[in-house]
């Protein structure tokens, strides 16, 4: 897969809000956050689906051990909370702000029904990204249970490639919206190893760090 299918195709947001639509404005208000309130919590019912107008969403939930595992950081232009669509009734996961002045439009499972009922495609589009984030999720987990730190942080740059790389003179250049913290999180990693790994892999020439972009040989 070149590139993730809902980036390539379609922006969700621009298609979903219900404020698009002339028969769900009077029911629809955006709702602003801020760093680090949640959405919801695990257990919380499950009605709505969230569409991220501005801001970023870390997803995940906590071990027995009281530990968080992240399971993705969303961005403007996606959606979350998809799984009340398939009849989930209490959320599995949490869903926390990352950045302040983050707006969300949420959507009732019954509006996007109606929604996807009048489109066939765009039906295909939201099955597609449903069953393509939960393959991503236990991948990740995959790569936590059975692999070395290296070989998960390289598989997070192929990742990273494959979603925000540009190809320019025989390198791919990635501009990306996470800080290291948030790929050692989603590795499950600490962030003083990922800057030694990244560093090692600079000074390898697999990789150059500038400016908040890396610069990627093919792997």
């Amino acid at each position: 897969m070149s590139r993730f299918w809902f980036i390539e195709d379609v922006n969700l947001f621009n298609i979903l809000c219900p404020h698009l639509f002339a028969q769900y404005k009077d029911k629809h208000n955006f709702k602003p956050y801020q760093k680090n309130d949640y959405v919801y919590l695990e257990g919380d019912s499950a009605e709505n689906i969230f569409l991220i107008a501005n801001g970023k969403i870390r997803l995940g939930y906590y071990n027995e051990h009281g530990q968080e595992v992240l399971k993705a950081i969303l961005r403007k232009g996606e959606i979350f909370g998809e799984l009340a669509f398939l009849g989930e009734n209490q959320r599995n996961e949490f869903a926390r702000v990352i950045d302040n002045n983050t707006i969300l439009c949420p959507m009732s499972v019954e509006v996007l029904k109606s929604v996807m009922f009048k489109n066939e495609n765009f039906s295909l589009k939201i099955y597609k990204l449903i069953g393509f984030r939960l393959k991503k999720v236990e991948r990740r987990l995959d790569l936590i249970l059975f692999k070395d730190v290296k070989t998960r942080l390289m598989e997070f740059l192929h990742e990273m490639k494959e979603e925000f790389g540009v190809k320019k003179d025989g390198v791919v250049i990635i501009k990306h919206p996470y800080t290291q913290r948030d790929i050692a999180d989603l590795i499950g990693s600490t962030r003083q190893t990922v800057n030694s790994l990244l560093n090692d892999l600079n000074n390898e020439g697999i990789i150059a760090l500038k400016r908040g972009k890396i610069y990627l040989r093919e792997i």
